[in-house]
């Protein structure tokens, strides 16, 4: 990383990964996040969990993928990197199913979405909802304040070829399938995947769950917005719905009650903080998020994301 990395930062978490270095006068690329957040592609291998019959959730490197097998063929959700992809497909014909049909992003971050430059020249189906679609179109940075990357625009190969607004729905593997968009939260084009069904919603990074969560604000993303989302969604499951984060272990609607309780108190304390005039510096002083921090780690990244979010909101 040379000149490009000001300072070495030890200790510091995000989205739960060590991360070694920042730059902050210009993003970086893949090759130099990599090595910052200590990710490695020959070294991870792909983890396989059953939560039910005929649905999985892999785990390696980037975002959790959601995994329909059945008769009709193979339906994921998320799709990590191409690197990745050799590896899933391994894991996906291990558990039965073959070639992916389709593969639904839950929004447009490369961690969740870069899978599909391998994936869309091979044939698989992509969707997703049409402002992630949009901002494929385009070079985007993606400020993680501690370190910033420049995501390039995606290929036609790799666009989704299929979109939508506000809901959607696949009758595949035996269920139906859900795809709903509740406004901006984490991103401005995040989709929950509901399997009704199985019983399960997969809700890519409006829920993590390896830490505190990344509100893309630069880019549309909104702190009230993710509480709006995951409300939305806890109104449409039950109290035994499976529920699958962006990052980190399976959950329940228990699980993703006690994160809409996080999100309310800290967007309250915030807000106050932002409607009296303090300033990012003034709010960090504060320590909105100290009741949680033993839980969910390194705030820092939320804390400024927050601010920058409810900042937007109230001063319009």
């Amino acid at each position: 990383m040379g000149s490009r990395i000001l300072k070495l930062i030890l200790a510091l978490v995000v989205g739960g990964t060590p991360l070694a270095a920042v730059a902050h006068d210009e993003p970086m690329d893949l090759n130099e996040l990599m090595a910052a957040f200590n990710w490695n592609f020959d070294a991870t291998e792909i983890t396989t969990e059953k939560v039910a019959d005929g649905l999985y959730v892999l785990f390696g490197v980037g975002g959790n993928i959601g995994v329909s097998v059945g008769a009709q063929g193979v339906l994921i959700v998320d799709d990590q990197f191409p690197q990745m992809i050799p590896k899933v497909g391994d894991a996906i014909r291990e558990i039965g199913g073959g070639a992916v049909d389709f593969a639904i992003n839950t929004h447009w971050h490369f961690d969740h979405a870069e899978g599909n430059l391998a994936l869309g020249p091979g044939g698989t189906w992509l969707v997703a909802q049409a402002n992630s679609r949009e901002m494929m179109l385009d070079d985007h940075i993606i400020n993680l304040v501690t370190v910033k990357y420049q995501q390039e625009a995606y290929p036609q190969t790799a666009l989704p070829a299929i979109t939508y607004d506000d809901t959607m729905q696949f009758h595949f593997n035996g269920e139906q399938i859900d795809l709903m968009h509740f406004g901006p939260a984490h991103t401005t084009g995040d989709t929950a995947v509901i399997f009704r069904g199985s019983n399960a919603v997969h809700l890519g990074d409006v829920f993590n769950r390896s830490g505190y969560p990344f509100i893309d604000a630069d880019n549309g993303g909104s702190l009230r917005g993710m509480i709006k989302f995951c409300k939305a969604v806890l109104a449409t499951i039950n109290g035994d719905t499976i529920v699958i984060p962006g990052h980190g272990a399976v959950s329940d609607a228990a699980g993703l009650a006690a994160y809409v309780a996080m999100l309310e108190d800290v967007e309250s304390k915030i807000s106050e903080m932002v409607a009296d005039g303090m300033t990012l510096d003034e709010v960090i002083a504060a320590k909105p998020t100290a009741a949680y921090d033993a839980k969910y780690g390194f705030n820092m990244m939320f804390i400024n994301r927050s601010y920058a979010s409810l900042k937007r909101d109230i001063d319009g």
